[in-house]
């Protein structure tokens, strides 16, 4: 992935916009389709995703994460999006997932996460959405490095920083948090190229 170096900033935007997606900060009227989406992925989601239960298909879980959501982007420390398919009309589109920007390891590095629903799977959603937003971490004040973390046997949520260009820094062992796991966390990484730098990918 080639990018260009952008200035830094102190919070993202709300609103980012990749090809035919749309990436929108999350907002309370969204919950409700978010709940739908995740009742439809359930058994996609379950053997990768510890939160993904028949709780998190009810609007009202969904209602309480986006207001968590809201406190967190407020406080700089996750930045959290839904992510939309434009269609052609008035407005963002299809929900077809969501995706994150998480400060878990330090300030100065990002984790992206990231889910898409089930019917929406193998058309570069997910990769678009991840380019999109590992250009947004990286024009974040102090933000040295980006990472994705997934397990080793979560074949296709991999595939996504290897077709960006992350190079897998690590494997480490840790302790199964869903069905499909093996216990062996794969930690790519992606590096802010310094000024002189023409590529950021490594």
């Amino acid at each position: 992935m080639s990018a260009a170096l952008a200035p830094q900033s102190a919070r993202p935007p709300e609103r980012v916009e990749e090809g035919l997606l749309v990436l929108r900060r999350m907002q309370p009227e969204d919950a409700r389709t978010v709940a739908l989406v995740v009742g439809e992925s359930l058994e996609h989601l379950h053997p990768w995703m510890p939160w993904a239960t028949k709780e998190a298909a009810e609007q009202r879980t969904q209602q309480a994460r986006i207001t968590e959501a809201d406190e967190m982007w407020d406080s700089g420390t996750d930045y959290i999006y839904a992510i939309f398919v434009r269609d052609g009309g008035s407005g963002d589109g299809a929900l077809v997932g969501t995706i994150g920007l998480h400060r878990r390891a330090s300030e100065d590095v990002i984790e992206i996460g990231y889910w898409i629903a089930a019917s929406q799977t193998r058309r570069g959603y997910g990769t678009a959405a991840a380019r999109a937003v590992t250009s947004v971490a990286v024009s974040l004040l102090g933000v040295r490095q980006v990472q994705i973390h997934c397990d080793e046997a979560n074949v296709a949520s991999a595939a996504i920083p290897r077709k960006l260009g992350y190079r897998l820094d690590r494997i480490e062992a840790h302790e199964r948090e869903a069905p499909g796991e093996r216990g062996r966390r794969m930690i790519w990484v992606w590096d802010r190229p310094g000024p002189d730098a023409r590529d950021g990918a490594r």
